[in-house]
């Protein structure tokens, strides 16, 4: 006698590990990298170049490791997604490579925009050979490689004027209140005189105080902090707004706890590796006002989960 098998008795294999989807796909994905890494060799050095030499783009080493955090985390949807091609991909690949070699030969062409045509091509490859559903387990990772791509001169400068104007007026009222000091902000410079003496020379917020450095960390960080555990979708917005307030806020303090210093106690501590320790110290204020500011949200609002109780079957023996 055949018994007929029910659906729910047939279990279907899950795959848990990035070690369990065969050799050939290591082997596919390694000749996908070189080649892409054949094609963008020289914006990579480009960008490694930058991460090493400027300061305010040093965090572009740990931004492609946060993308990969990303990927790991769906990594149970990804490896057990049926990926089929779409070949919409193929023209918007071939689009990015032209684009990018288009701002290598013109004397005109944007660093800015090679950098966004190298990850417009990563998504390109990504619809190409996965589809569209592959797109949408690994479209934050691909976005957040954009945190790594340095801003244009014009547009850094920009930001960095009214940036520097707001941190040295903050700065001098908050010197107001000692006894003793009397600080005048001229732009981004703040004259003191403390207890009848000129304090020379007089405090500058240069672009590197500026907070533009802070925001673009505190932004992509900001992403992490949304992200890196299930939240609602406008729990996650705040977080990603809240990080321009807290980027201005703990730039605020960081120039101001420099002048309390240059003022106060000794010029030489406001300045050098003491100034560089300070603006580390920033990144744990943020941490905690991320962190804080989640903790009260999914304090503040909890979400209604309906209780699922089994069907309990009793049997009488006959």
């Amino acid at each position: 006698m055949v018994m007929p098998v029910k659906n729910k008795d047939i279990k279907l294999y899950v795959k848990e590990n990035w070690s369990e989807i065969g050799i050939h796909n290591y082997i596919k994905t390694a000749i996908i990298g070189f080649l892409f890494f054949f094609v963008f060799y020289r914006e990579i050095d480009y960008l490694i170049f930058q991460w090493i030499h400027d300061k305010n783009w040093s965090h572009g080493f740990l931004i492609p490791l946060f993308s990969l955090y990303f990927i790991n985390q769906r990594r149970k949807e990804i490896i057990n997604l049926e990926t089929k091609p779409n070949y919409f991909g193929l023209p918007l690949l071939i689009a990015a490579i032209c684009f990018y070699i288009f701002n290598i030969a013109s004397p005109s062409g944007w660093a800015y925009f090679r950098s966004m045509s190298m990850i417009a091509a990563i998504t390109a490859i990504v619809v190409f050979l996965g589809g569209w559903r592959l797109l949408k387990y690994s479209w934050l990772a691909i976005v957040f490689l954009v945190f790594a791509v340095p801003l244009p001169d014009r547009i850094y400068k920009s930001l960095t004027s009214p940036m520097r104007q707001w941190a040295a007026s903050s700065a001098a009222s908050l010197l107001n209140l000692v006894n003793g000091v009397d600080a005048t902000v001229h732009g981004a410079v703040v004259d003191v005189i403390y207890k009848g003496r000129m304090i020379e020379p007089s405090l500058d917020v240069a672009e590197a105080c500026s907070g533009i450095r802070l925001l673009m960390a505190f932004l992509a960080l900001g992403v992490v902090m949304a992200y890196i555990h299930h939240r609602p979708f406008w729990q996650r917005m705040i977080l990603l707004l809240s990080t321009i307030p807290i980027a201005i806020f703990c730039n605020i303090i960081r120039v101001s706890c420099t002048g309390f210093i240059y003022v106060l106690i000794n010029p030489k501590y406001s300045q050098g590796i003491y100034h560089d320790l300070l603006g580390m110290s920033m990144l744990p204020l943020a941490f905690l006002l991320y962190g804080f500011l989640a903790w009260f949200m999914s304090s503040l609002f909890i979400e209604d989960v309906k209780e699922v109780t089994e069907d309990i079957i009793k049997r009488k023996r006959v």
